[in-house]
């Protein structure tokens, strides 16, 4: 597994002062050039979740849909959009929350997850938590239970592991690459 972290860590492109100054953004999309790299991270999340009785994978827009969904084919699991509020065309559950800067809105569709249903959800980069926590929280508002978190990167300084340890206790965190 540090081989991967190093690798991934060689592939993220550093964009410093976006979207704002201060800000050193971690850019991803180089990865995506590179099939055997994420082949190799869809064997490190699977070889962490493949025995742990997951009944779900739900991706958060956008990034997390990119390896959710490859991740869920891999494991013949379902895949479950979570989007930015107006996206979605059926009936369903949505969640405000805060962030850093704001406000934001995310949903499922009501029908998405079966009540008791384990769920992995996963997103591109965990920061503060706040957007992975409200998706889990829409997990259990339709009766399913959030198992675990896979993130790419986890931006560990900015304590999302520690708020959502505090949240989801019984939940798994996997980050493959830690800054």
């Amino acid at each position: 597994m540090q081989q991967l972290e190093e690798d991934i860590k060689a592939a993220i492109r550093n964009i410093p002062d976006f979207p704002k100054p201060g800000i050193n953004f971690k850019d991803v999309t180089p990865i995506f050039k590179d099939p055997a790299l994420c082949s190799r991270i869809l064997d490190g999340f699977s070889s962490h979740f493949e025995n742990k009785g997951i009944d779900a994978i739900l991706g958060i827009e956008s990034r997390g849909f990119l390896f959710g969904l490859a991740l869920a084919t891999r494991m013949r699991l379902p895949f479950v959009l979570v989007r930015k509020v107006g996206k979605l065309p059926a009936k369903t559950v949505k969640l405000s929350y805060a962030l850093e800067y704001g406000e934001a809105t995310i949903e499922i569709h009501e029908d998405a997850l079966e009540k008791g249903w384990n769920v992995l959800v996963h997103d591109d980069l965990l920061a503060t938590g706040g957007t992975a926590s409200a998706a889990a929280q829409l997990c259990e508002q339709v009766g399913a239970k959030v198992s675990g978190f896979s993130f790419l990167v986890d931006l560990s300084f900015l304590n999302g592991k520690a708020v959502l340890n505090k949240k989801f206790p019984d939940a798994e965190i996997v980050g493959l690459a830690t800054y």
